[in-house]
Order: C-alpha cells, then structure tokens, then sequence
C-alpha cells in the first residue's frame, strides 16, 4: 500500500512531553468500526469490559539504553551518542549509532567518561560491525550482569526522539516511562499503552472479573524509525525479542473457548501474539525474534480489541491499527482526537479499538 495513505497533520503542541496525573486519569477515545468513537477515560475501562474478559500486557522493562560518548581513533576523538536496541549476546549489543557517519569498525567508545574516577561512571565498547542506517554492533568491555549495573549507572532513559528533541530525560522519567508491572528488563522503549494503568485501576477490573495475563516483548528502537519507503512492500522491520509462555498461552485458549475476549495492551501485545498464533488462532507457547509487519489486509487472528496510544503519521504502528480497526475508521477517529485536543503520542492519551469485522485492504 502506500504509505502516503497513513499520513496526517498533527499540531505540535498535541505531543504530550509528560504523562497524565494520576495515570488512569488519561482520555481514552473509544472506536468502534462502523457506529463512530466516544470520548471517556482510562479508568472507565472496567465498565467497557466484562467477566471473563483476558486484557494481556507486556511486561517487558525499560533499561537506560540511551548513551553518550567518545569516539576515539588514534588521537582523533568525536562525540557520539548510541541507542542499544538488542541484545545479541552478554557483552554484545546492537545500537543506533548518531551520527553513524562518525563510526568504523574498530573504533573504540568511551561511554560516560567525565572525571568520574567510580568504576561505574564510563563504560568501553569497541564498533565489531557497522550496518546500514546508522546501525552498529557494539562488544563491550564488560559482559552480562556487570555490563548491566554499568549500563544503569552511565545510562540514560531513551525517551522517543520526540520528547527528547523538546526536553532533556531526568529522574521522573525513570518511574513515569515504565509500566507499574514491568518485570522483564531488555526494552528500550516503553509498551506505552500500560503506562496508564494504576494500582487503583487493576482493583476495579479485579472487581469486575477481567483477567490479566503477561507476555514479554523488548521494544526496540526501531519502533520509532520512520518509513522512508513510498510503498509498505519496501519497508523492512527490525526484529525484536519476545517470548509466550505455556501457561500464558493455556489461559488465553481457555477464555476464547469460554466466550471471553482478548484485549490487546498495547501493539507489541498485539505483535507477539499474531506471532505466536496457529492459522486456526489457537495461541502456541512462543520464544524468539519477531519482525511481524501489519498493514490493512492482514487477518488478525488472537485479539478482539486493542488498547493503545495515539501514534505517528506514516508509521508502523498507525499502519497496524488501521489495520486492526479499518483505514477510514481511524482516520476519522484520529481527526477527531485532534479536533477534541486529544494527546498524543507516548506520554499522550489512549484508545480502546474495537476490532473491524473486515479491514481495509490494499
């Protein structure tokens, strides 16, 4: 398809730089294909939902993957900045590197060097390759449990491009971009649509006899690389790592025998468990790396409503709710979010989407 058709004009002062107070406090703009939107709130999710009903989060945690640099080559030095965005091995990440251009193999990267004299303010990787884009492999000096204490001490919290463009990440960050049941440590983004949820909120839908079930996604930051391709046929996803467990899997089969729904929290929910679903939809215990890309057309087999943020114009993840919802049906919500003063993006307000009995194909 092309990617023109996600496109949308959004007014700069809609991004909200911090999260609404209390968290559950958010707007939730309710769509539902074919009978339009209505405007409520997060904490009005108990009453949209009924007994049985299985929302699953992802759990993943966010780490301080955003670092910045010395680049040194013989006597030549230059300031660079790297976003880890997967684990390959202990002591190996994969980064975006900025500006990429500034980088070669061998090069050697002194992270967090500024007169700290304590072992754990800097941080050694030597570039073990160089890709495409920016992208690089980063061996680090310490490996496993060490490199991540290091990684916490020199580290900063990769708050979306932008948020960071507008402000600079501080301590608040640390607990407002991570959901309350975050567990899982290996994301460098936050699975934002959880980040509404509040103590207060899972004793309501406790009370109502919805379920919660967990999976794990480590967000990567390719979640917020743009698609330069004209065409959705072009664009190349980054894989991220996840995994399903058996016992999860078990539970979201036996509420869908019973006549529950699955409600998504979030698109990376929603990812791995399209990635972990027979053709029948029957969910099967999973582990690896998933690139699922979900554009109109796709027949979505697990979910029946989806929980998440306001995304960018030409992204992937307004392509996978567009398909999950239809293209017209959030175009039209997403104009009317803007024209209401919705908030947007990751720190922004939420929506509950229903799922469209067809979508709008190519």
């Amino acid at each position: 398809m092309r990617v023109d058709l996600f496109d949308f004009e959004l007014p700069e002062e809609r991004i909200a730089l911090r999260p609404a107070e209390p968290r559950d406090s958010a707007r939730q703009l309710v769509v539902r294909p074919g009978q339009g939107v209505e405007d409520r709130i997060v904490r009005d999710l108990p009453s949209l939902l009924g007994e049985g009903d299985v929302l699953v989060f992802n759990d993943t945690r966010v780490i301080p993957a955003q670092l910045k640099g010395i680049r040194k080559r013989g006597e030549a030095t230059a300031q660079v900045e790297a976003t880890l965005h997967m684990r390959v091995a202990p002591d190996r990440w994969r980064a975006f590197m900025r500006p990429g251009k500034r980088i070669t193999v061998g090069d050697r990267i002194h992270f967090g060097h500024d007169q700290n004299s304590c072992f754990l303010g800097r941080l050694d990787a030597t570039v073990v390759e160089k890709g495409e884009a920016g992208e690089a492999l980063l061996g680090f000096d310490l490996s496993g449990p060490f490199l991540d204490e290091a990684l916490r001490a020199v580290g900063h919290i990769p708050l979306p491009p932008y948020i960071a463009s507008k402000r600079d990440d501080d301590e608040r960050d640390r607990s407002d971009y991570q959901t309350i049941y975050a567990r899982e440590e290996g994301a460098v983004a936050a699975p934002t649509a959880g980040l509404h949820f509040t103590p207060e909120l899972f004793a309501a839908l406790d009370a109502k006899g919805v379920e919660r079930r967990f999976v794990t996604l480590h967000v990567g930051a390719g979640t917020f690389l743009p698609v330069k391709a004209d065409d959705t046929a072009g664009h190349k996803m980054h894989a991220e790592i996840g995994s399903v467990s058996a016992e999860t899997a078990e539970a979201l089969n036996a509420a869908r025998a019973r006549g529950g729904r699955i409600v998504a929290v979030g698109t990376t929910s929603l990812r791995l468990l399209e990635s972990a679903a027979r053709e029948d939809g029957r969910i099967e215990p999973w582990s690896g790396p998933t690139d699922i890309f979900i554009t109109p057309g796709y027949r979505f087999r697990t979910a029946d409503m989806l929980m998440t943020n306001f995304h960018l114009p030409r992204s992937t993840l307004f392509m996978l709710v567009s398909a999950f919802s239809g293209l017209e049906t959030m175009r039209s919500a997403y104009a009317h979010a803007i024209a209401s003063r919705y908030r947007f993006y990751s720190y922004g307000d939420s929506c509950l989407l229903f799922r469209a009995e067809t979508s709008d194909g190519p």
